[in-house]
């Protein structure tokens, strides 16, 4: 994971009394903060310095604000930029947006308005680097490998570091999609085994008499078109690892021969006489209650706790949501690689909607949702749209407001900005975008706000006006 920093603001006005209070109240709040009166200087600074997020002033001598804002992005810098404006040029700064500021705040810019713009502006960029660091890690790690950011995860890993040597068998359960067959693959390959054959059974795929002729092999002349002679699974498998997926779907009268294997290390081809040993360690996984299974008789409990030696449960997808930003971006990586796509990642809509969504398929819904968002996206970011329409629907179903008859219209509207903002963790840009309402309503919303706080100004008006004694002291 990304360590937090403290960022590095720089700070750009005109107006040294103005500059000076918003220099003091980002320090106040321990931010690292440099500070410069025009926009060359400001651009020398961002050549010169890491700057993580850049307060500037639409109004600047030299070059304005906008100017300013895209020659900081062509420097190629990872910077988060914050534009101030008075109420007159409101339209400018919204445009400013477009061309990838993250936010701005008007005049009179306020205490607590401030420190919330650069709180978001560096949590957003701290995600930002988050994930381009995941994504580095998902280049370096093959596609095979267990995905997680959730403490229950993580005890999973641990739990294959701690099994994958041993030749004890292991029992792994969870619904189906949840990766069971990730844990298997994660284990042979830290065990001693991995230079030797990982082989796969599929018990749910194939008939009884099929599954068994598969498994144990058979010889020439065993039944009705066995023309030659031909080795089991157990055999392919031999100093390997057999996975045995979805066991809880073995016949009674299979049960009993696979017992046997793992009791003696034995078996017999179907058809033959001669004993083979079989080094083979045994993975299995099910999605069936086999506690219950045994119970009502239809499984073996000798073979249950032959196979129950160690059990891993994968919990569903539901009860990780931390999971599902980094599994999303796995399965971007992958399949855009596949098709050739340059898309880079989710819009936020999008992202918000995936991990509200519970996943009733879990990890193999999620690969397939994202694998389909792939192939209909044609920009840079898969966009909410071409997502399931159970995935945006289940988000919106969540995030709705409900309400008592005779609510006035204007309380319905603060509590469904209020409610907005709180799921897009303030993004106003987004929660407008999700209300289809101009930004600018967000502001005024939140400008309203910060009026009945009685918070404190820096200036009013487009002109910068000095900031008094009194209320530097109250900064």
């Amino acid at each position: 994971m990304t360590i937090r920093k403290t960022p590095a603001i720089l700070v750009v006005e005109d107006d040294a009394e103005n500059r000076a209070a918003m220099v003091k109240v980002l320090e106040a709040a321990e931010y690292k903060v440099l500070e410069t009166d025009n926009g060359q200087q400001a651009l020398d600074i961002l050549n010169l310095e890491t700057i993580d997020i850049l307060v500037t002033d639409l109004r600047l001598p030299v070059m304005d604000g906008v100017e300013l804002l895209k020659r900081a992005k062509a420097l190629g810098q990872d910077v988060e930029v914050i534009m101030i404006t008075g109420h007159g040029t409101v339209e400018i700064a919204v445009e400013a947006i477009k061309e990838g500021a993250y936010d701005f705040i008007t005049k009179p810019v306020k205490k607590a308005q401030l420190l919330r713009a650069v709180e978001k502006a560096a949590e957003k960029q701290y995600l930002s680097r988050e994930n381009r660091q995941l994504r580095q890690q998902l280049n370096q790690s093959g596609t095979r490998h267990i995905i997680y950011a959730s403490a229950e995860m993580r005890s999973i890993a641990r739990m294959v570091e701690q099994v994958a040597p041993s030749t004890a068998t292991v029992l792994i359960t969870g619904e189906s999609g949840t990766g069971k067959e990730v844990i298997a693959d994660a284990i042979h390959l830290a065990s001693p085994r991995r230079l030797r054959p990982l082989i796969k059974v599929s018990c749910a795929a194939l008939p009884d008499t099929l599954l068994e002729s598969e498994l144990f092999g058979y010889e020439k002349g065993a039944f009705t078109g066995a023309n030659t002679r031909k080795e089991g699974r157990f055999e392919l498998a031999n100093g390997g690892t057999l996975f045995l997926d979805e066991v809880g779907e073995i016949s009674p009268a299979l049960q009993v021969k696979l017992l046997r294997v793992l009791q003696d290390g034995k078996f017999e081809r179907l058809g033959g006489t001669r004993t083979i040993d079989a080094d083979v360690r045994i993975l299995a996984a099910t999605n069936k209650d086999l506690h219950k299974e045994v119970d009502e008789k239809r499984f073996r409990e000798d073979l249950f706790y032959r196979l129950n030696v160690i059990n891993i449960r994968i919990p569903p997808l539901r009860e990780r949501k931390e999971d599902v930003h980094l599994l999303a971006m796995h399965f971007l990586k992958m399949y855009a690689d596949k098709n050739a796509k340059p898309i880079e990642g989710f819009t936020e809509e999008a992202m918000l909607a995936l991990t509200s969504y519970d996943w009733p398929g879990n990890v193999r819904e999620l690969e397939n949702a994202i694998e389909r968002a792939v192939v209909f996206t044609n920009g840079k970011q898969i966009p909410l749209s071409v997502l399931p329409q159970q995935v945006s629907a289940f988000a919106e179903s969540r995030h709705s407001l409900t309400f008592k008859i005779g609510t006035p219209l204007r309380e319905l509207e603060r509590k469904a900005i209020d409610i907005t903002l709180h799921h897009t963790r303030g993004d106003k840009n987004m929660a407008a975008r999700l209300l289809g309402i101009a930004p600018r309503t967000i502001y005024r919303h939140l400008e309203k706000q910060d009026n009945q706080e009685h918070d404190t100004d820096f200036a009013d008006g487009d002109t910068a006006a000095p900031i008094d004694s009194d209320t530097l002291k109250l900064l």
